[in-house]
């Protein structure tokens, strides 16, 4: 006797039993909306700034629509009259059913002062069309019907095409009225006057930088810099550190996340940085086991120190746009978030689905997803980059924006473009050998210059505001440390230790 199959509810015996469900529509709010604009035009620009020829189910009312729209914007009067020419010369006249069909929308119009609504229930109506789609096509591709794409990347691609279909809403971002605006700039400058500092924006830890930038302002999206060995990783972690900092200080039961997405070193990696900066205690001792014991005593009371920071790593190798999107999203609703720093930005795929032509659109389109992340969320993004192989071809290897242009959109997209340069990288390799001299006394003259050189730069680094939108541009002077990989102010007057 063969076992009975799991107890699964029998499907039902005649197909007809089945229940029909037909995407949502609402042919009768498309007509009412067609007609009130045929009645009176400026039914039209209630609608206009958010309802397109597509969000119509009927096809004919879409192309009605787009006809009529075209027509009002070029300032020509829109009833059944001065419409029926233009419906006979494109052929539409008979597919919408004549002009007695335009007679009949009249009859179901509504009022102009209801056209808003009528047309958010078409809108509404499309939306719901829509993610029925999308949830079709994500059932098909969890079947297997689409190879190439595995689970992770399913919900990746889902997340993707779930954010496109929502980033299409615009009738939420509409003018601000300048009163709105003006107490919104009035709040703004009184936060930066009660400040320490007076600083409006997210404080980098950084005295002059926060003078120069005003702190880091939420919907900015910031570009960091430079060429391997100058120190990005480093300055980066200063200002997240920098910004935690800020964060505890001000306080609150629920400290708002700065986010690390580190694609080049791990977690742990980037805490024994930040451990190494601030127990000032080499980073490569530590890795290689060689300190004393009250060294690593100060190791340890360093950490107990550094404990309840509100800094959050996510060390994903390659990490794509969507999911680095649809993280910070989280986090933004659970904790709350003060900064998203991406290190760095060459290591990053665009989104899942998105096949662009070369390097150059793949970057682009990523400069532009941490923007629009950036404005979304309200909180500013610090991205890093490397530059391109022409600083190293030129005597003075300081970079410029032209620097950045190989690398897609960058410099458009960026709100502030910052550089740093390090001259005592550059002079290092350039120590003179005593083979190429003729003579010992001529070895030795140019061994004293550069000695003098090294003792000019040695711990010192210049950041460049090469481009700031809002604010002043010119170039910051920095103290930095090799050997901690460790930045901070330089004050002639003072030691810059802590």
């Amino acid at each position: 006797m063969s076992r009975p199959l799991l107890n699964h509810p029998a499907p039902p015996a005649d197909p007809a039993e089945l229940p029909l469900r037909t995407p949502p529509v609402n042919l009768e709010a498309e007509q009412a909306l067609l007609g009130a604009i045929l009645a009176n035009n400026k039914a039209y620009e209630r609608v206009a700034e958010f309802l397109a020829p597509e969000h119509f189910a009927e096809p004919v009312h879409g192309r009605l629509y787009e006809l009529i729209g075209r027509r009002i914007e070029a300032g020509q009067l829109v009833n059944p009259v001065t419409l029926r020419a233009e419906l006979e010369h494109s052929g539409l006249l008979a597919p919408v059913g004549g002009i007695a069909y335009l007679g009949r929308l009249l009859t179901a119009m509504v009022g102009v002062i209801n056209a808003a609504d009528y047309g958010r229930v078409i809108y509404d109506a499309w939306i719901r069309r829509q993610l029925i789609d999308l949830g079709e096509t994500i059932v098909h591709r969890a079947y297997g019907d689409e190879s190439g794409l595995d689970g992770p990347a399913q919900i990746e691609a889902a997340e993707q095409a779930l954010f496109d279909l929502a980033s299409q809403r615009t009738e939420d971002n509409g003018p601000v009225s300048f009163d709105r605006a003006l107490a919104e700039a009035i709040t703004g400058a009184e936060r930066a006057f009660k400040r320490g500092g007076h600083v409006a924006g997210l404080s980098t830890g950084l005295r002059d930088l926060d003078a120069r930038l005003g702190g880091l302002h939420a919907s900015d999206l910031l570009i960091l810099a430079g060429r391997p060995g100058m120190g990005k990783t480093a300055l980066a972690t200063k200002i997240a550190f920098g910004a935690a900092q800020a964060v505890r200080a001000e306080g609150g039961e629920r400290l708002p996340a700065v986010a690390i997405f580190s694609l080049e070193m791990s977690a742990e990696q980037l805490a024994t940085r930040i451990l190494a900066e601030n127990a000032r205690i080499s980073g490569d001792r530590i890795r290689r086991g060689d300190i004393a014991q009250r060294d690593f005593d100060r190791f340890v009371a360093v950490s107990q120190e550094l404990v309840g920071l509100p800094i959050v790593i996510d060390d994903t190798p390659a990490i794509t746009l969507s999911a680095l999107r649809t993280r910070c999203r989280r986090l933004k609703r659970t904790r709350g978030l003060a900064l998203v720093v991406v290190d760095y930005l060459q290591l990053m795929r665009p989104a899942v689905g998105t096949r662009p032509e070369n390097r150059v659109l793949e970057i682009s389109q990523i400069t532009q997803g941490l923007k629009a992340l950036a404005k979304e969320l309200s909180v500013p993004v610090l991205a890093l980059s490397q530059l391109s192989r022409a600083v190293e071809s030129r005597e003075d290897k300081r970079p410029q924006l032209a620097d950045l242009r190989e690398s897609g959109t960058i410099e458009q997209d960026a709100d502030v473009v910052l550089f740093v340069y390090r001259d005592e990288y550059y002079l290092q390799q350039r120590a003179p050998k005593q083979m190429a001299f003729e003579s010992e006394e001529k070895y030795q003259d140019a061994l004293a210059k550069w000695q003098r050189d090294m003792e000019r730069v040695y711990n010192k680094a210049e950041l460049y505001i090469a481009k700031q939108r809002h604010g002043p541009t010119g170039k910051i002077d920095l103290f930095f440390e090799a050997e901690f990989t460790r930045f901070a102010d330089l004050d002639p007057h003072h030691d810059p230790h802590p």
